[in-house]
């Protein structure tokens, strides 16, 4: 019976998290995209088929590239390196149920549609079985015994986090996942809720975008009913500070005023 709980993916958790102690900062927004649904409906009439989560990761890797380059950084060995664009994973579901993530390359110079391509390609990619090899070789430790797997993950940690170095034949290199890691957590129910960052990962921030619900708000100065999304994050207190999140959480509250602009 036990086996039903222990899937590849628990059983790499298990390996790869320890019991909390590295900092970390949590933070959460709430988002007004009331008029953000109609610009989006609008788009889908034109043939468009835009949702909310590429809106936001098109919002957020703006923001981060021309409001908060430093979010743009990993550790590696030390000394922060700055990327030379903004790639971002975005978690999917696989046609077998089980959660993958796709990489978005550059996003900050694509217009939205073009995000749309580029991100839907990807997805049917990896739903055709695009570097299944790879995934086949992260899942290896899963088959491992105990407490072997514990000393393999951390091992491979060693070599890709710490060393900075790469394993090409398993796809990882210290900067696997880009700038951030966008899910979206709202197409499981969920209003909203704060992730993890994965110690193997190297980003910055993780990002999660829950559910969009109908809420009383003040709103130019009267009580009124507007659609609200949270969105929450996870970020690297090595590579910044709160601070440097309220910039990009401003940044989003600005330009979610001219969606429009997200065509330029």
């Amino acid at each position: 019976m036990d086996d039903i709980f222990n899937s590849d993916w628990r059983k790499l958790t298990a390996a790869i998290y320890q019991k909390p102690r590295d900092s970390k900062i949590l933070g959460s927004i709430e988002l007004d995209v009331t008029e953000l649904e109609q610009f989006i409906q609008e788009k889908r009439q034109q043939k468009i088929k835009v949702t909310l989560t590429h809106v936001m990761l098109l919002l957020l890797a703006r923001g981060i590239h021309f409001e908060v380059p430093e979010l743009n950084c990993y550790v590696r060995r030390g000394k922060l390196i700055h990327r030379p664009a903004v790639d971002v994973s975005v978690t999917v579901l696989g046609m077998d149920g089980q959660l993958s993530s796709v990489k978005v390359h550059g996003a900050e110079t694509m217009t939205l549609s073009g995000l749309c391509d580029a991100l839907q390609q990807e997805v049917a990619e990896a739903r055709k079985g695009k570097g299944a090899h790879v995934k086949q070789a992260k899942n290896l430790p899963a088959k491992i015994p105990w407490p072997f797997r514990q000393w393999l993950v951390n091992t491979v940690r060693w070599i890709t986090i710490d060393l900075g170095l790469s394993i090409p034949f398993i796809g990882l290199h210290p900067d696997s996942f880009g700038t951030f890691v966008l899910s979206n957590i709202g197409s499981i129910g969920l209003d909203m809720g704060f992730p993890a960052l994965a110690p193997f990962s190297n980003v910055a921030m993780v990002v999660t975008q829950g559910s969009v619900n109908s809420k009383p708000v003040v709103y130019q100065g009267e009580i009124a009913i507007r659609r609200i999304l949270t969105v929450s994050a996870a970020v690297d207190h090595r590579v910044v500070d709160a601070g440097h999140m309220g910039k990009l959480f401003l940044s989003l509250r600005r330009q979610l005023k001219h969606p429009e602009l997200l065509e330029t």
